[in-house]
């Protein structure tokens, strides 16, 4: 999979589902390391070296975003818009995981610039196979965009 130094970045406030997240990663044998924020304000300030992570090397971007939409403090569709709008972190690979079956949020998350968007199955075992095939495809088989230069 991708170099293990880049983390996946993933944006959940539900503590059963970042459970579930963190199981079905390891069981797809994914190495490189998970950070959990749980609202969308710390995804920010973790991207762009704001509050806790005001002393993060903002350089390193995680290898993926795994984004939920239903966040406290800042939604999902606003860290994604933010996301875009800032040129270190805008080609960043976004996935929407998220229960989500809003049209709406579908199309707006598409509209702002997300990579994918997956929903979250309630059972387990297709959750299970949809984190394998996302970080196969995510982390392994697709090119990752050229990072930002520093001008």
């Amino acid at each position: 999979m991708s170099d293990a130094a880049e983390p996946i970045l993933l944006v959940e406030d539900n503590p059963s589902d970042v459970a579930l997240t963190q199981r079905a990663l390891q069981r797809a044998c994914v190495a490189n390391k998970l950070v959990v924020v749980e609202d969308g304000q710390e995804a920010l300030d973790y991207l762009l070296g704001g509050g806790l992570y005001a002393d993060r090397d903002v350089s390193k971007l995680p290898a993926m975003i795994l984004l939920d939409l239903k966040l406290p403090k800042v939604d999902g569709l606003e860290v994604l818009r933010r996301i875009r709008a800032n040129k270190n972190t805008r080609r960043l690979p976004v996935v929407i995981l998220t229960s989500s079956k809003e049209e709406q949020d579908l199309a707006a998350g598409y509209d702002l610039g997300a990579n994918s968007y997956v929903r979250k199955q309630v059972d387990f075992a297709q959750f299970d196979t949809a984190i394998k095939q996302l970080a196969a495809y995510w982390l392994a088989l697709n090119e990752p965009p050229p990072k930002v230069r520093s001008q």
